[in-house]
């Protein structure tokens, strides 16, 4: 279809003048043969149209047209795609008082626009991508415009940016509303296929005890772990990564990205080779300490560790635009098979990163506008966001030495547990870990405080410090074991 030249307002959004001798990109016949369509065949071309491009009457170009959208999406709402005709049509612009766009003549005429409907796919996904290309020039131009304030913040200027034009290549793959019998069908579906072990809840952590309350690390969700400095949160979430994106310990390894604000990618690789090689970094600073088979263990972690996908950004101090900006970029770029770069995100830790906020606001202002933008990455990308966040000092001037945290112990902000899914607290005694030797354990406990569509409750976990791994703990007591079996 040809675009059409005819000077009209435009569309939607921050509309800003084009170019000298350009008009914005539109076609007033495409238009016009996509409503024709909606009256000849409504029980077909409307729910097309609106799977399509969604109930977003901007779609068109035309104001009339959007009237007209309009009226026929009302009549679809109170009668159903069945009554959709010319006399129902035209007495409903009647009853909205619009009748002086599309009277029963001017109806008439689009009825007679095209003579089939069998282009209305193709005809839907020009018209989305028209008003796509109008959204675009309204966001450039938007910017543009605050590109020239003496005032503006550079960083946040980008993060506007980025997430507009995330949002409109998302767009047309939303939809304006869901029927409730279209809602019910599906999620039904999505029941009885987690039922029948076809689909998984959440990616599992391979902690089987967690997975059970928490259904695994959920689409869509923000994961918080919580500790003090030491306990071993970093050690915790690398240990799940391990089991998410490592070949051999997961039978369907997934893809994810670290952001490490505390320690380098070398650090990090350091400490994953030598847990999966049950190895201490100490052992490499004592002469003659490995053995031959600590070396082939080793080799063997390497060769491993090669075949995960996990990517790490070590990048220290980074904003929460910036952050979301690169989990953003990595999620669009497709892997060899077509899918998302990444499956999970985790981040450590939350209070070591920025927003920018003067600091007039406040601290507490800033970590809650951290915590809401990580809430809001998760239902963006709908994948899981694992955060690790640290507690504040009141759990340690309690005099038990066995006092647990609490959701009131988390740092800085409590926007942390209201934008948290789930908040989980690690939990253990720090100086039981002290010089244990290799191959001994204390115990732990992974505290799960606050589970918004799930269950609360405590999982026991052994920490072997040698090796900086947790691991699920026997569900009985050794009193309870038959000596036997011990």
């Amino acid at each position: 279809m040809p675009v059409n030249r005819d000077q009209m307002p435009p569309a939607s959004g921050p509309a800003a003048p084009a170019p000298a001798g350009r008009t914005q990109p539109a076609s007033i016949e495409l238009e016009r043969a996509v409503l024709s369509a909606m009256l000849r065949d409504p029980e077909y071309c409307i729910p097309t149209a609106t799977s399509t491009f969604g109930s977003n009457p901007e779609v068109f170009f035309s104001p009339s047209h959007r009237e007209l959208f309009q009226a026929v999406l009302h009549l679809v709402e109170k009668k159903g795609e069945k009554a959709v005709d010319l006399v129902n049509l035209a007495y409903e612009l009647q009853q909205e008082n619009k009748g002086d766009a599309f009277d029963e003549i001017a109806l008439a005429d689009l009825y007679a626009t095209v003579a089939t409907t069998a282009n209305i796919e193709s005809w839907c996904v020009s018209l989305r991508d028209l008003h796509t290309l109008r959204k675009m020039i309204g966001v450039c131009n938007e910017s543009l415009l605050h590109c020239y304030d003496p005032a503006a913040n550079a960083a946040r200027l980008i993060e506007n940016f980025e997430t507009s034009v995330y949002n409109i290549r998302e767009s047309g793959q939303k939809q304006g509303y869901l029927a409730i019998r279209d809602c019910v069908r599906k999620e039904f579906q999505y029941l009885n296929d987690v039922l029948e072990n076809r689909i998984e809840v959440g990616i599992p952590s391979g902690y089987a005890q967690m997975d059970k309350l928490t259904g695994g690390l959920k689409a869509g969700e923000m994961f918080v772990l919580a500790a003090r400095p030491s306990i071993g949160k970093t050690a915790l979430a690398l240990n799940i990564i391990r089991n998410i994106t490592f070949p051999n310990r997961s039978p369907k390894p997934k893809k994810a990205v670290f952001f490490s604000l505390e320690m380098t990618a070398e650090q990090i690789t350091r400490r994953l080779l030598c847990t999966q090689a049950d190895l201490s970094e100490g052992d490499f600073r004592v002469k003659d300490r490995l053995q031959a088979a600590d070396i082939a263990r080793l080799t063997a972690a390497v060769s491993e560790i090669r075949k995960a996908k996990l990517y790490i950004d070590p990048t220290p101090g980074l904003t929460v635009a910036e952050l979301r900006a690169r989990a953003r970029r990595m999620y669009m770029t497709k892997d060899e098979d077509g899918t998302p770069m990444i499956d999970l995100i985790v981040i450590d830790y939350l209070q070591l990163m920025h927003a920018d906020v003067s600091a007039a606001d406040g601290r507490q202002n800033e970590v809650a506008m951290i915590s809401g933008g990580l809430k809001a990455l998760a239902k963006e990308l709908n994948i899981p966001v694992l955060v690790l966040a640290q507690l504040n000092r009141e759990i340690d001037k309690n005099a038990r030495p066995d006092a647990k945290p609490k959701l009131s112990h988390l740092r800085e902000s409590g926007a942390i547990e209201q934008d948290a899914d789930v908040v989980a607290f690690l939990h253990r005694n720090r100086d039981e870990a002290k010089d244990l030797p290799r191959g001994q354990s204390t115990k732990a406990e992974l505290i799960i405080e606050k589970n918004r569509n799930g269950q609360i409750g405590t999982v026991n976990l052994l920490f072997f410090p040698y090796r900086t791994e947790f691991c699920a703990a026997s569900p009985h007591s050794e009193d309870e074991i038959p000596a036997s079996a011990r």
